[in-house]
């Protein structure tokens, strides 16, 4: 029975320091939220969001070492913490460990939709997601390019060395051994311009876009009538326009949408083949 009121009187007191460490966080003084935090985890470790807590202050003061340190005990607490998740992602990314800050981000995402698929924090952890991936595409991109101008140079030397070599052993260069030699140099272009198509920006299909967002779907949902639309757009729509069908002009209640799976998947494929599309718009 002692221990018992012992640890409620240890857990209400947490309770206060988290409160403290809420007020002086408002205040922007986090040097002294980071201070009730950790006594409060100091008198309850078991508590994931005072964690959360002390991380997003650290976060504050770009002290990422710490922000990592203290996401990942919280996601040790609770495996779904959509926070823990988000803030580990974001120091990963400071790290330059771009492949595992990309799925700590995925992670966050997965569960924020959830818990909240409409929710603040799924827009803000999809757009540090994009930009992730989009930075990661731009260094993988920039080094598959210059792999393949080496390659291709590499190839354009040993063509020429071999035309050479063969003009060496005969007294005349006949026209058609100059032409056998610029048809081997235009197959060599249009196989690495073939090789480096992936990484060129197009246009992304059009049923891959939201008609309100004219963005690429993140979270698609198809109304009663048929056409997909993506869900915080049609949802803002509803509620600030009207409960119709803006293509269709259909009554449309927003109990009824659901989600369209097989777009959230072609979107998903296209996306892993088509890094790029993060960025661009439709």
């Amino acid at each position: 029975m002692v221990t018992g009121a012992v640890s409620a009187m240890a857990a209400k007191q947490a309770e206060r320091l988290k409160e403290d460490g809420n007020n002086c966080f408002k205040k922007e003084r986090f040097g002294a939220a980071i201070d009730a935090y950790t006594e409060a985890i100091t008198l309850s470790p078991k508590v994931p969001v005072y964690w959360t807590n002390r991380a997003l202050c650290h976060m504050k003061r770009k002290d990422w070492t710490r922000v990592e340190e203290d996401c990942r005990q919280a996601i040790q607490l609770d495996h779904d913490s959509v926070k823990a998740h988000y803030m580990l992602g974001l120091a990963l990314l400071q790290k330059e460990e771009y492949a595992d800050g990309v799925k700590a981000l995925q992670r966050a995402l997965d569960f924020g939709r959830g818990a909240n698929p409409t929710g603040y924090m799924v827009e803000e952890i999809w757009e540090e997601l994009s930009k992730a991936k989009y930075m990661e595409w731009e260094l993988l991109s920039a080094r598959r390019s210059w792999e393949l101008n080496s390659l291709k140079e590499t190839c354009v030397a040993a063509l020429n060395q071999q035309r050479a070599l063969d003009m060496s052993r005969t007294e005349e260069s006949s026209e058609e051994d100059y032409s056998s030699h610029t048809d081997q140099l235009k197959a060599l272009d249009r196989v690495f311009e073939k090789a480096a198509e992936e990484d060129k920006p197009t246009e992304v299909p059009d049923y891959l876009c939201c008609n309100i967002t004219l963005e690429i779907f993140r979270d698609p949902v198809i109304s009663p009538s048929g056409v997909t639309y993506e869900r915080a757009a049609i949802l803002e729509h509803i509620n600030k326009v009207g409960k119709f069908d803006p293509i269709t002009r259909e009554k449309l209640d927003p109990s009824k949408l659901v989600p369209n799976l097989a777009i959230k998947e072609a979107v998903a494929a296209y996306l892993e083949k088509h890094v790029w599309a993060y960025k661009t718009g439709c």
